[in-house]
């Protein structure tokens, strides 16, 4: 993936997490209980959260260029996303259980891409210090 496509994935995984989640706080507040409102409300947390982290990392590998580790904590973070926070609009959205093992699968590309993060920044993949 591009860079390019990676700052305009975080943008809009951004805006979708603002989105779902006024849109379930106020259109569908008397339609979901409390437990699926809480789904939602962690769903849309984690993916604004790791949008962000998802934009740093693009924004990194903007300025100091592509690694192999950047590239595996962006990819990673976009499956995170999709798995951690998709199952669980799915979950709360139809009451199916049926994609309810991805969330922590989610969870598990969401800390390998911490863990890649770390590695090019501890690494020699590129000096982070100024000169």
């Amino acid at each position: 993936m591009k860079i390019k496509q990676l700052i305009m994935s975080a943008a809009l995984f951004a805006a979708l997490a603002v989105i779902i989640g006024a849109f379930s706080s106020h259109a569908l507040k008397q339609q979901l209980s409390a437990k699926e409102l809480q789904w939602i409300a962690t769903a849309t947390n984690y993916q604004q959260f790791h949008a962000l982290a998802l934009l740093a990392v693009a924004l990194l590998m903007l300025c100091k260029g592509k690694s192999k580790l950047l590239m595996l904590s962006s990819y990673a973070f976009v499956v995170g996303i999709i798995l951690f926070s998709g199952s669980l609009y799915f979950l709360a959205f139809s009451s199916s259980t049926a994609l309810v093992y991805l969330t922590p699968l989610g969870g598990v590309a969401f800390i390998i891409a911490w863990l890649a993060l770390f590695c090019a920044a501890a690494g020699s993949q590129f000096n982070l210090e100024h000169k």
